[in-house]
């Protein structure tokens, strides 16, 4: 039997109220109620995670998928989710899990020892284990714990994440992750009010402070017309991650039509227009969601092709150690690459969360 566990950042108010400290949202939650992110309960002035342990979903997944694409290049990683997120996308491909109440029946409950005994058992090369789909850090008590797990153990753990978190608990939290890809919504605080229900401000400490802490960071940003892809928008989220460290990959990522939003798909010509924008000033910039191109990895010096990709999967790679095989130009990885390892499994688990 899992525990509810006990929140670890809140405080007590008077008349049995709570307010939560885990997210910008600090929600002010009364007794029997949750909290805006659906698992963080009341129970008589305590607040606790509901869902500790509960796992509503799985897959055994390409680290490419999540998406990594500097970090153990074509391995796979054992990924999972509970439910809640503390924004409100109105584009969410996996809303079912992040915004919807219910059961998390989809998979048995797992303690963090069994959790990194399941992903021992689902196949190699697994490096580790990936929270994602729905947002990891609303779960911040059982990620925690087997995120320290993992660590004792050798493995690593990553984070799929809207990076809307305070903080303390980031700083809590990061010595046992080892990779994470921070999802921005948007360049603009207004959009952020507006379609997600958040802000911006927190989300860029979140990735500077992770950055400061060493942690691996790749971005992604969901290009959607006349949303949030004009060139300026663009051009200011740039400039912004070059002047942090032009090395950190970003995934310029194609929308298709999802949850409330119906707006058309992303025109492969505005996801080129952005890729040539942001590789006057970043090093490693990938189309994501076309299957037809953008996926490798170039040489920022020579702009040879040192690792080659299908979909989610290595097939190819022209590096000696972690140089460029024709300029030498050292190429930023975590781990090696394992071109064309695994490409038997069968692919599972969802869309990551956008």
């Amino acid at each position: 039997m899992l525990p509810v566990k006990e929140a670890r950042f809140y405080e007590r108010l008077p008349r049995g109220l709570v307010r939560c400290r885990l997210c910008p949202r600090q929600c002010r939650i009364r007794p029997g109620e949750t909290g805006w992110c659906k698992v963080r309960r009341n129970d008589a002035g305590q607040l606790w995670l509901s869902s500790y342990g509960r796992v509503a979903a799985e897959g055994m997944d390409p680290v490419e998928k999540k998406p990594l694409y500097h970090f153990y290049p074509g391995s796979w990683i054992y990924s999972l989710s509970a439910r809640g997120c503390n924004l409100r996308c109105r584009w969410c491909q996996n809303w079912r899990l992040s915004q919807e109440d219910g059961p998390s029946v989809a998979v048995p409950p797992a303690t963090p020892v069994e959790l990194v005994a399941r992903s021992r058992r689902r196949g190699a090369p697994c490096v580790g284990l990936a929270f994602t789909y729905s947002e990891p850090l609303v779960w911040y008590e059982y990620v925690y714990d087997a995120a320290r797990l993992a660590r004792e153990r050798g493995y690593a753990s990553v984070l799929v994440t809207n990076g809307y978190v305070q903080e303390e608990p980031l700083r809590d939290l990061l010595p046992y992750v080892n990779a994470m890809n921070v999802d921005v919504k948007s360049w603009r605080e207004a959009s952020y009010r507006r379609w997600c229900g958040g802000q911006l401000a927190p989300v860029l400490r979140t990735v500077e402070i992770a950055a400061e802490a060493g942690c691996h960071i790749e971005l992604t940003y969901l290009m959607i017309p006349d949303l949030n892809d004009s060139a300026g928008e663009v051009d200011d989220m740039v400039k912004w991650v070059a002047g942090l460290d032009r090395g950190i990959p970003l995934h310029l990522t194609r929308y298709f039509p999802a949850h409330k939003l119906d707006t058309p798909p992303t025109p492969i010509s505005t996801l080129r227009r952005a890729a040539e924008q942001a590789r006057g000033r970043l090093d490693y910039v990938y189309l994501g969601n076309t299957w037809e191109e953008g996926s490798d990895t170039l040489c920022p010096q020579c702009g040879t092709p040192v690792i080659l990709r299908e979909g989610h999967h290595v097939t190819g790679c022209r590096l000696r150690g972690h140089q460029c095989a024709t300029c030498d130009r050292e190429i930023r990885l975590v781990g090696q690459v394992l071109a064309g390892e695994g490409a038997g499994m069968r692919r599972e688990g969802l869309d990551e969360q956008a």
